[in-house]
């Protein structure tokens, strides 16, 4: 499966974005999918998670109740909505599939697909 990311962009703290990440080259409804993000000098981490049964997951306290992690099967495609923004959120982020479908969903390796990555940066 193929990955394409998009939707990033440069706002303000505060601000909303969504990002999508779409799929090609196989149907999603079988994989987890998940959302990383690497800010500057940092590594990469884990920020959300979509079961293939659709559960989903964002579990971290820097962006419990900002984030939100949706799937639509029929478009191919994830989504991750990200609301007040914050500064700390600047990163590349990245969308990533599981066709094995893990139970640790927030660990790098048990993805072996990912996109190329998009740039948020929330700036003043």
């Amino acid at each position: 499966v193929q990955l394409q990311a998009s939707g990033g962009g440069l706002v303000q703290p505060g601000d909303s974005l969504r990002l999508s990440c779409a799929a090609s080259g196989n149907t999603i409804n079988r994989y987890n999918m998940g959302w990383f993000r690497q800010a500057p000098g940092k590594e990469r981490e884990f920020v959300c998670a979509s079961r293939w049964s659709n559960s989903n997951t964002c579990p971290a306290d820097s962006i419990k109740g900002r984030f939100t992690i949706s799937r639509d099967n029929a478009k191919n495609t994830i989504y991750l909505q990200m609301n007040s923004l914050k500064p700390e959120d600047t990163a590349v982020y990245y969308c990533a599939a599981d066709g094995r479908r893990s139970v640790a969903i927030a660990t790098e390796r048990s993805y072996g697909y990912w996109g190329q990555g998009t740039l948020v940066t929330v700036s003043s």
